[in-house]
């Protein structure tokens, strides 16, 4: 739930949200979906976050067992959640997320088209949290958006499959008009080598922690703030109507919204995420200490701006 894949019949089908299913007679009766690992609001109180792991590993066993391990094909996810709202896996997810795919050999799919090239601090996210994927999805830092370009990348094993059954069917039909274009090629390699030279996944590591750390010193304790994560160069920062009890806005009143507009007011662009009143941030690698001192310095002015249209239009009291 709450996970983020795409736009597409299957895309949306396997995407967590349920603004994408209405309407659309969606998700396709083939995709089932398990509990995000949201340690901010679904974590039991007292439990940590390893015990939090195995607890959504087990509910995982179970959903698979209930529907017949021969039946699933595959598990994909994030590494970290993006548009779903910048949810980070609790310590030791995806070892024992990947313990129960291998008890009932069920394929890894590792979505890094946000998380890929960097932005977790490492090439990939799977990389950080210890993912054995068969198949990856990459696209946006691939090119850094400077031309569209996305792939998957699958193992040996995945692989094989496809040829042996080519030589029983034919070859397996996955064109597209514009696959393999090369001048997305060309961007892609350049855009790389570029990533490389520089040292900017070192870079988003160095800077990525000096970032999180300054986030969290100057906003977690603000009242209008449930709570702040993130991982390298990724943060949500979510907005509570009560910071105690968690309560959350109505939606209505668009909070996140008019936090990310008194924000823009400042030189400084975030943007609310679909699930829940959270703003996120996606600084670029080339990101500098001094940037994330600046980007900490205009979101405390927006927000400040934020807070108090919302008390003035008695929206929010705190």
């Amino acid at each position: 739930m709450r996970a983020y894949h795409g736009v597409t019949l299957a895309a949306a089908s396997l995407t967590g949200l349920p603004l994408l299913h209405q309407s659309w007679h969606l998700p396709i009766p083939e995709v089932r979906h398990t509990t995000c690992p949201d340690v901010y609001r679904d974590k039991p109180e007292g439990m940590s976050e390893p015990e939090y792991a195995q607890h959504l590993a087990a509910e995982l066993d179970a959903l698979i067992e209930r529907e017949g391990p021969d039946t699933v094909g595959a598990f994909i996810a994030e590494p970290v959640m993006g548009a779903g709202g910048v949810h980070v896996p609790p310590e030791g997810y995806f070892p024992a997320i990947q313990a129960v795919l291998d008890k009932h050999d069920v394929l890894m799919i590792a979505d890094e088209v946000i998380c890929g090239f960097g932005r977790l601090g490492h090439w990939f996210g799977s990389n950080r949290f210890g993912i054995r994927p068969d198949l990856m999805t990459i696209a946006k830092g691939l090119t850094s958006g400077y031309v569209p370009m996305s792939g998957s990348l699958i193992a040996e094993r995945v692989w094989q499959v496809i040829v042996d059954h080519s030589r029983e069917i034919g070859p397996f039909g996955h064109g597209y008009t514009y696959t393999a274009h090369p001048v997305a090629a060309a961007a892609a390699l350049a855009n790389l080598d570029i990533i490389e030279d520089e040292g900017l996944v070192d870079n988003a590591r160095e800077v990525g922690a000096h970032f999180q750390r300054r986030m969290r010193q100057a906003f977690a304790d603000h009242p209008l703030v449930g709570h702040v994560r993130g991982e390298g160069l990724i943060m949500g920062i979510e907005l509570v109507a009560d910071k105690a009890s968690k309560r959350a806005f109505d939606p209505k009143q668009k909070v996140a919204p008019r936090v990310v507009q008194s924000c823009l007011g400042e030189g400084l662009i975030t943007r609310n995420l679909p699930s829940g009143d959270i703003v996120a941030f996606s600084p670029p690698l080339s990101i500098t200490a001094d940037d994330a001192e600046l980007i900490a310095s205009r979101f405390a002015q927006g927000l400040d701006k934020a807070v108090a249209s919302l008390r003035s239009q008695g929206i929010w009291r705190g």
